[in-house]
């Protein structure tokens, strides 16, 4: 059962394929959300380099919609969840697909930095959802770094991944020996709107702002007179502005710089930086079993004036 599993979720074009036995989770939500598992699969897909470029380079938005989540997330993991839970019932056995819920929140006061905040759903504490974070690291995908993104031997943080709770006993793979996060603090120094504390925790409603390019260094596409009429106006532009909730909605009800494809996900300006400065330091160090012919950063780094 397991070795045709993998074979079809690799078909559908998982990177990453590791399985869990549920005495090991230690999110209570895992049984609260399909009562009965005994094993958690866990799959992950690449997201495209590529999908990167554009900003690395400062002429075009970063493609994280269209490419690394739109089509990941809403086309390719429902696909292959659905195969492989279709093979498990053929099989007799029950299972449940888990992909993460973007516009659902348990809390009244957060947001999830890669969608409008106006289309959350908050304080719906009757739906249970999973920690995906931990599940990941307990099914074996990979490890937490600094920022709280899951690092993976082949592909560093560039991944998306969802799970398959099920009834069916499998042999689980071991969990990742942590080696890849040296704490080097890469992730924290490229925040455009240093969203990231001392100890990697974000606060999302920071990121969220900066996420879309409120930071006039890192965005090509910003005006001149963005901001004009705010007192905080080179604060904000700097990154430097220390954003509540409501400031924080206020910064981006005016970010409308580069309009994106609409989507249900924000066009991300900053390029997803903490991930990607995560990447091109393991890169560096050699460390990724994944090699391209060139490097990912060919050059130092743009930066804009914040005037002029």
């Amino acid at each position: 059962m397991k070795s045709k599993l993998i074979a079809i979720l690799q078909q559908e074009g998982a990177d990453i394929v590791r399985i869990g036995n549920v005495e090991r989770f230690s999110d209570p939500m895992v049984k609260a959300v399909f009562p009965g598992t005994k094993s958690v699969i866990g799959i992950a897909f690449r997201q495209l380099r590529g999908s990167r470029r554009g900003i690395e380079e400062g002429s075009t938005y970063y493609q994280y919609t269209t490419t690394a989540l739109e089509t990941i997330e809403e086309t390719i993991i429902p696909k292959a969840l659905l195969r492989a839970v279709a093979v498990l019932e053929d099989a007799g056995f029950e299972a449940l697909p888990q992909r993460r819920n973007q516009t659902v929140m348990q809390s009244m006061t957060d947001t999830n930095f890669e969608v409008d905040y106006r289309s959350i759903y908050r304080g719906k504490s009757a739906e249970p959802q999973l920690d995906f974070e931990q599940c990941a690291v307990d099914c074996g995908i990979g490890e937490r770094g600094l920022s709280g993104s899951i690092l993976t031997g082949e592909f560093g943080p560039f991944i998306r991944y969802a799970f398959i709770l099920t009834d069916a006993e499998m042999e689980p793979d071991p969990i990742c020996e942590p080696y890849l996060c040296d704490h080097c603090r890469e992730c924290i120094r490229s925040c455009p709107g240093q969203a990231l504390d001392a100890e990697g925790k974000r606060d999302n409603w920071q990121c969220s702002a900066y996420y879309i390019g409120a930071n006039r260094r890192r965005n090509p596409f910003m005006p001149p007179d963005a901001f004009r009429n705010d007192p905080e106006r080179l604060k904000i532009i700097a990154g430097e502005a220390n954003l509540s909730p409501e400031r924080a909605r206020e910064i981006i009800d005016q970010i409308i710089f580069y309009p994106p494809i609409k989507h249900g996900y924000w066009a991300s300006i900053c390029g997803r930086a903490c991930d990607t400065a995560c990447y091109i330091h393991l890169e560096e160090k050699g460390i990724l079993k994944k090699r391209f012919k060139t490097p990912f950063r060919k050059r130092p780094e743009w930066y804009l004036p914040l005037e002029g």
